[in-house]
Protein backbone atom coordinates (compact mmCIF):
# COMPACT_ATOMS: atom_id res chain seq x y z
CA UNK A 1 0.00 0.00 0.00
CA UNK A 2 1.18 3.25 -0.71
CA UNK A 3 1.99 6.32 1.40
CA UNK A 4 -1.14 8.24 0.65
CA UNK A 5 -4.32 6.95 -1.34
CA UNK A 6 -4.11 7.52 -5.10
CA UNK A 7 -7.43 8.60 -6.49
CA UNK A 8 -9.40 8.65 -9.51
CA UNK A 9 -12.17 11.47 -9.64
CA UNK A 10 -15.17 10.90 -11.87
CA UNK A 11 -17.45 13.55 -12.76
CA UNK A 12 -19.11 15.07 -15.93
CA UNK A 13 -18.79 18.74 -14.43
CA UNK A 14 -15.06 20.41 -15.00
CA UNK A 15 -15.53 22.53 -12.48
CA UNK A 16 -15.85 19.75 -9.79
CA UNK A 17 -13.63 17.65 -10.82
CA UNK A 18 -10.78 20.16 -10.87
CA UNK A 19 -12.44 21.70 -7.57
CA UNK A 20 -11.98 18.19 -6.26
CA UNK A 21 -8.18 17.61 -7.22
CA UNK A 22 -7.44 21.02 -5.80
CA UNK A 23 -8.60 20.04 -2.46
CA UNK A 24 -7.13 16.56 -2.38
CA UNK A 25 -4.38 16.77 -4.15
CA UNK A 26 -1.17 16.75 -2.41
CA UNK A 27 -2.86 16.74 0.98
CA UNK A 28 -2.26 13.67 2.16
CA UNK A 29 -3.94 11.82 -1.23
CA UNK A 30 -2.67 11.82 -4.51
CA UNK A 31 -5.11 12.34 -7.61
CA UNK A 32 -3.81 10.37 -10.78
CA UNK A 33 -6.10 10.76 -13.04
CA UNK A 34 -9.92 12.82 -14.26
CA UNK A 35 -12.64 11.21 -16.00
CA UNK A 36 -15.55 12.86 -17.33
CA UNK A 37 -17.72 9.70 -18.26
CA UNK A 38 -18.53 6.28 -16.97
CA UNK A 39 -16.64 4.25 -19.66
CA UNK A 40 -13.59 6.40 -19.49
CA UNK A 41 -13.65 5.72 -15.63
CA UNK A 42 -13.48 1.92 -16.31
CA UNK A 43 -10.67 2.45 -18.81
CA UNK A 44 -8.59 4.86 -16.55
CA UNK A 45 -9.33 2.35 -13.35
CA UNK A 46 -7.48 -0.53 -15.33
CA UNK A 47 -4.23 1.37 -16.76
CA UNK A 48 -4.10 3.14 -13.49
CA UNK A 49 -5.14 1.15 -11.21
CA UNK A 50 -5.47 3.50 -8.28
CA UNK A 51 -7.27 2.84 -4.80
CA UNK A 52 -10.32 4.94 -4.43
CA UNK A 53 -12.33 6.35 -7.11
CA UNK A 54 -14.42 9.24 -6.52
CA UNK A 55 -17.58 8.37 -8.88
CA UNK A 56 -20.61 10.88 -9.50
CA UNK A 57 -23.98 8.64 -9.68
CA UNK A 58 -25.08 10.47 -12.68
CA UNK A 59 -22.90 10.93 -15.66
CA UNK A 60 -25.06 12.43 -18.39
CA UNK A 61 -24.33 10.83 -21.82
CA UNK A 62 -22.88 7.08 -21.91
CA UNK A 63 -23.39 4.74 -18.62
CA UNK A 64 -24.23 6.40 -15.55
CA UNK A 65 -21.96 5.95 -12.27
CA UNK A 66 -23.89 2.93 -11.18
CA UNK A 67 -23.26 0.85 -13.91
CA UNK A 68 -19.32 2.10 -14.54
CA UNK A 69 -18.85 1.03 -10.54
CA UNK A 70 -19.91 -2.40 -11.57
CA UNK A 71 -17.62 -3.07 -14.56
CA UNK A 72 -14.99 -1.27 -12.23
CA UNK A 73 -15.91 -3.87 -9.40
CA UNK A 74 -15.48 -6.51 -12.13
CA UNK A 75 -12.07 -5.75 -13.05
CA UNK A 76 -11.07 -8.02 -10.07
CA UNK A 77 -8.59 -4.59 -8.78
CA UNK A 78 -8.11 -3.67 -5.26
CA UNK A 79 -9.68 -0.63 -6.12
CA UNK A 80 -12.81 0.62 -4.26
CA UNK A 81 -15.09 3.06 -5.04
CA UNK A 82 -17.05 5.72 -3.35
CA UNK A 83 -20.03 7.52 -4.76
CA UNK A 84 -20.03 11.12 -4.46
CA UNK A 85 -23.15 12.40 -5.08
CA UNK A 86 -25.65 15.01 -4.70
CA UNK A 87 -28.58 12.80 -4.35
CA UNK A 88 -29.57 12.10 -1.27
CA UNK A 89 -31.76 9.39 -2.30
CA UNK A 90 -32.41 5.69 -0.16
CA UNK A 91 -32.73 3.82 -4.07
CA UNK A 92 -29.05 5.11 -4.49
CA UNK A 93 -27.77 3.55 -1.85
CA UNK A 94 -29.36 0.22 -2.79
CA UNK A 95 -28.09 0.50 -6.24
CA UNK A 96 -24.98 1.82 -5.31
CA UNK A 97 -24.10 -1.15 -2.59
CA UNK A 98 -25.49 -3.97 -5.04
CA UNK A 99 -22.86 -2.77 -7.66
CA UNK A 100 -20.39 -2.73 -5.27
CA UNK A 101 -19.80 0.58 -4.07
CA UNK A 102 -18.09 0.59 -0.35
CA UNK A 103 -18.84 4.24 0.34
CA UNK A 104 -21.53 6.90 -0.35
CA UNK A 105 -20.58 10.05 0.41
CA UNK A 106 -22.85 13.57 -0.27
CA UNK A 107 -21.30 16.29 -2.03
CA UNK A 108 -21.85 19.29 0.67
CA UNK A 109 -20.04 17.16 2.86
CA UNK A 110 -17.24 18.50 4.39
CA UNK A 111 -13.67 17.87 3.39
CA UNK A 112 -12.95 16.45 6.47
CA UNK A 113 -15.53 13.94 6.31
CA UNK A 114 -14.83 13.06 2.65
CA UNK A 115 -10.97 12.41 3.96
CA UNK A 116 -12.46 10.44 6.70
CA UNK A 117 -14.19 8.42 4.05
CA UNK A 118 -11.57 8.14 2.06
CA UNK A 119 -9.50 6.28 4.70
CA UNK A 120 -12.26 4.11 5.90
CA UNK A 121 -12.64 2.68 2.34
CA UNK A 122 -9.03 2.44 2.31
CA UNK A 123 -8.72 0.44 5.28
CA UNK A 124 -11.09 -1.96 4.04
CA UNK A 125 -14.32 -0.77 5.94
CA UNK A 126 -17.27 1.06 4.46
CA UNK A 127 -18.23 4.50 4.39
CA UNK A 128 -21.84 4.84 4.36
CA UNK A 129 -24.53 7.35 5.48
CA UNK A 130 -26.05 5.35 7.84
CA UNK A 131 -29.93 7.17 7.94
CA UNK A 132 -30.13 6.77 3.97
CA UNK A 133 -29.24 2.60 5.05
CA UNK A 134 -31.65 2.46 7.31
CA UNK A 135 -34.17 4.32 5.00
CA UNK A 136 -33.39 1.79 2.23
CA UNK A 137 -33.77 -0.80 4.10
CA UNK A 138 -37.13 -0.15 5.36
CA UNK A 139 -38.05 0.45 1.90
CA UNK A 140 -36.85 -2.71 0.18
CA UNK A 141 -39.68 -4.46 2.72
CA UNK A 142 -42.04 -2.16 1.41
CA UNK A 143 -43.93 -3.40 -1.98
CA UNK A 144 -43.79 -0.17 -4.19
CA UNK A 145 -46.95 1.50 -4.65
CA UNK A 146 -48.05 2.11 -8.22
CA UNK A 147 -47.41 5.03 -9.88
CA UNK A 148 -48.89 7.27 -12.24
CA UNK A 149 -45.79 9.54 -13.50
CA UNK A 150 -48.94 11.57 -14.83
CA UNK A 151 -49.87 12.56 -11.26
CA UNK A 152 -46.61 14.10 -9.84
CA UNK A 153 -44.39 15.41 -13.03
CA UNK A 154 -45.15 18.73 -14.50
CA UNK A 155 -46.23 19.03 -17.82
CA UNK A 156 -42.80 19.39 -19.25
CA UNK A 157 -41.47 16.79 -17.01
CA UNK A 158 -44.07 14.16 -18.70
CA UNK A 159 -43.06 15.36 -22.25
CA UNK A 160 -39.29 14.50 -21.21
CA UNK A 161 -40.49 11.58 -19.88
CA UNK A 162 -42.22 10.36 -22.83
CA UNK A 163 -39.48 11.30 -25.35
CA UNK A 164 -36.79 9.21 -22.54
CA UNK A 165 -39.39 6.17 -23.02
CA UNK A 166 -38.54 6.50 -26.76
CA UNK A 167 -35.03 5.99 -26.47
CA UNK A 168 -34.14 9.77 -27.02
CA UNK A 169 -30.72 10.67 -25.82
CA UNK A 170 -30.58 14.32 -23.30
CA UNK A 171 -29.17 15.95 -27.10
CA UNK A 172 -32.09 14.00 -29.03
CA UNK A 173 -34.44 15.83 -26.29
CA UNK A 174 -33.01 18.70 -26.64
CA UNK A 175 -33.44 19.45 -30.63
CA UNK A 176 -37.21 17.70 -30.27
CA UNK A 177 -37.93 20.53 -27.46
CA UNK A 178 -36.17 23.48 -28.47
CA UNK A 179 -33.71 23.32 -25.01
CA UNK A 180 -29.90 23.19 -24.16
CA UNK A 181 -28.80 19.86 -23.10
CA UNK A 182 -28.35 21.16 -19.77
CA UNK A 183 -31.62 21.85 -19.37
CA UNK A 184 -32.97 18.35 -20.19
CA UNK A 185 -30.50 16.64 -17.45
CA UNK A 186 -31.81 18.78 -14.76
CA UNK A 187 -35.64 17.54 -16.19
CA UNK A 188 -34.58 14.40 -16.16
CA UNK A 189 -32.64 14.52 -12.70
CA UNK A 190 -36.02 15.33 -11.34
CA UNK A 191 -37.72 13.02 -12.96
CA UNK A 192 -35.83 10.17 -11.22
CA UNK A 193 -35.95 12.08 -7.91
CA UNK A 194 -39.76 12.53 -8.23
CA UNK A 195 -40.38 8.64 -9.49
CA UNK A 196 -37.95 7.67 -6.39
CA UNK A 197 -35.93 5.11 -9.39
CA UNK A 198 -32.39 4.69 -9.85
CA UNK A 199 -32.07 6.02 -13.03
CA UNK A 200 -33.52 6.81 -16.25
CA UNK A 201 -34.09 3.23 -18.20
CA UNK A 202 -36.22 2.63 -14.94
CA UNK A 203 -38.24 5.59 -15.53
CA UNK A 204 -38.52 4.78 -18.78
CA UNK A 205 -40.11 1.45 -17.48
CA UNK A 206 -42.47 3.35 -15.36
CA UNK A 207 -43.50 5.20 -17.80
CA UNK A 208 -44.18 2.20 -20.59
CA UNK A 209 -46.63 1.00 -17.18
CA UNK A 210 -48.76 4.11 -17.51
CA UNK A 211 -51.43 5.50 -19.30
CA UNK A 212 -49.36 8.21 -21.64
CA UNK A 213 -49.13 11.52 -20.85
CA UNK A 214 -48.75 14.87 -23.66
CA UNK A 215 -47.05 18.30 -22.97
Amino acid sequence: MTAVPRILIVDDHQLAREGLKAVLDGNHAEVVGMASTGEESVEMAASLEPDIVLMDVRLGEGIDGLEATRRIAALGLPTRVIMLTLHEMPAYVREALAAGAAGYVLKDTAIEDLRAAIAQVRAGRSALPLDLVGAAMRAATVAPKALNPADILTPREQGVLNLVAEGLTNKGIARRLGISPATVKVHVERIIGKLGVADRTQAAVMAAKASPVVD
